[in-house]
């Protein structure tokens, strides 16, 4: 405290502190003249009480005044001379809700997308910048390798437009509004849940999602061979989104639909699925848990799955795997009641096998708490390039799928703490670093990083249709419906997107693909090993 003439802050407040026995000794000294004074003090405290209640309430009617319009409710000050002012508090934003106008959509223009949403946001952190921001997860790196083979060349519309060959629909979006031409219906509602999470992308992100122009395709399958593409001379590649890759292609991969729920079969949206499933792992520890491997699915798509089913129990031989085949007619009629993916954390450990290609049961596997058998994989999705070995998931291998099951069963019954230490990593992994949170993320950063690879200023295709949320949710009936209303944005971000890790350098990424393919290798070798013991036994 600086001082002044008056001399120091400590001088003078130990100056007032005598205050009271000055002036109050000679009137305790008087019964009649303390009472009086008592009166007196009484009354200035309730003028007191008073004078705060109404400066009180003349201060929180200020705030209180509803904003109607855009079905929003907002709080607003009607006098900014009557708040006082604290300058070491930041006041925080009132909280925008996009709801969903049905009416108007339906009624009064039908058809046509409320123009109210903002296509401008800026967040708190924008205003006020924090000094470090949260980094997105170590699997965002992929983004740039998934992208690397037009970073040289960039994207011409010709190159764009060659992939519409197999594409299901193109999206355009454009001063943050989205447009879709689509080629040919997907399978099931996979092309309308993918469009609607990327709906739900721009109201989380309100104007931050650059204009771009891209190419999607619903099948399981990648099919940008890179052989087709390859050589120094060799055409540039088009650039065609979908769910999954393997080393052979070079199709960028993307969250699958089934973020944003499942109609076909029941599963609803990631984010309280999660919360279902975080419940889930909590009903039966894992050491109480059945000691075998469990699969249920449907053997019908992959002939490694058929094969799979070889390994069940039987009155010969237990290669301690429970596996069952899946009818989903027979669940669709009966209401699902033997899918509830909450239910199923019952295994100490959980087999996952691709199908026709990659399989969305892997999220769902992994966060079950169990030790995770991955059949030995030759796809992968957005994520899974971020799990490693006996780390996060055991490797079993895909031409002897029986003896691996039963080998990694053995070992982890033998080692529990290590086997259950597994489990943990994987569904924590689900839990923190694949919450839909970082779901947003990944696209948000994915696409505008792609957005900067276009050599053209994207522009609507005659046939491109404006997509919002009511264009979708609205007319939309019976699960589609309930699903799409659960997993709805209702309202922006209050911070911006996680902070984007940058690319691998070669030795960098040699490690990380080395490291991974020794540990797999050394599970190989023990599984030999225990074969090997188990022959030259009597």
């Amino acid at each position: 405290m600086r001082e002044g003439s008056g001399g120091s802050f400590r001088n003078r407040f130990s100056h007032y502190a005598f205050f009271p026995d000055h002036i109050f000794k000679p009137f305790i000294k008087s019964p009649a003249t303390f009472s009086l004074l008592f009166l007196f003090f009484s009354l200035f405290l309730l003028a007191g009480v008073f004078l705060s209640t109404r400066l009180l309430h003349s201060s929180t009617t200020a705030y209180n005044l509803t904003i109607k319009g855009s079905g929003k409710s907002q709080y607003y000050p009607t006098n900014t001379s009557q708040v006082p002012h604290n300058p070491n508090h930041q006041p925080r934003r009132p909280q925008v809700e996009f709801t969903l106008h049905c009416a108007s959509f339906n009624n009064i223009t039908p058809g046509a997308c409320p123009a109210h949403y903002p296509t401008n946001w800026t967040t708190d952190e924008d205003q006020n910048p924090p000094s470090s921001s949260s980094a997105c997860p170590d699997y965002f790196r992929w983004i740039h390798e998934d992208l690397r083979p037009w970073a040289r060349t960039g994207i011409t519309r010709a190159t764009l437009e060659a992939g519409q060959r197999t594409a299901n629909f193109r999206l355009l979006i454009l001063n943050g509004k989205a447009y879709v031409e689509t080629y040919k219906k997907s399978f099931q509602t996979r092309d309308t849940f993918t469009v609607w999470g990327i709906l739900q992308l721009l109201r989380r992100y309100p104007g931050k999602v650059p204009d771009l122009d891209l190419m999607f395709d619903c099948v399981d399958w990648p099919v940008i061979l890179t052989s087709h593409f390859s050589g120094p001379n060799g055409p540039t590649p088009p650039p065609l989104f979908r769910y999954c890759g393997d080393d052979a292609t070079f199709d960028i991969v993307f969250p699958d639909w089934s973020f944003w729920g499942w109609p076909e079969i029941n599963i609803k949206p990631w984010e309280p699925l999660l919360k279902d499933i975080k419940e889930g792992n909590k009903r039966i520890p894992w050491k109480s848990r059945e000691p075998y491997a469990y699969w249920k699915g449907n053997p019908e798509v992959a002939d490694t799955r058929k094969d799979l089913i070889k390994c069940n129990v039987s009155d010969q031989q237990d290669w301690n795997a429970r596996v069952f085949a899946q009818d989903w007619t027979k669940e669709s009629q009966e209401g699902y009641k033997q899918s509830d993916l909450s239910n199923q954390c019952l295994h100490r450990y959980k087999i996952y096998i691709e199908g026709s290609a990659w399989s969305v049961s892997e999220k769902y596997i992994l966060a079950c708490d169990s030790v995770t058998l991955i059949v030995k994989p030759h796809y992968y999705d957005f994520f899974t390039r971020g799990l490693m070995p006996v780390h996060h998931y055991w490797p079993v291998k895909d031409d002897d799928k029986c003896k691996s099951i039963k080998f990694a069963v053995d070992w982890g019954n033998s080692h529990k703490q290590k086997a259950q230490a597994i489990g943990k990593a994987a569904s924590s992994f689900i839990q923190e670093e694949l919450k839909m949170d970082y779901v947003y993320d990944y696209m948000f950063h994915l696409l505008s990083e792609y957005s900067k690879l276009l050599t053209f200023k994207p522009t609507l295709p005659p046939n491109a249709i404006e997509l919002c949320s009511e264009a979708m949710a609205c007319p939309a009936e019976g699960l589609t419906k309930k699903f799409m209303t659960e997993s709805l944005v209702k309202r922006p971000a209050e911070s911006n997107p996680c902070t984007m890790p940058p690319p691998y350098d070669p030795a960098s990424l040699h490690f990380v693909l080395s490291r991974k393919e020794n540990s797999i290798k050394q599970v190989e070798k023990w599984e030999t090993s225990f074969w090997n013991t188990q022959s030259k036994q009597p």
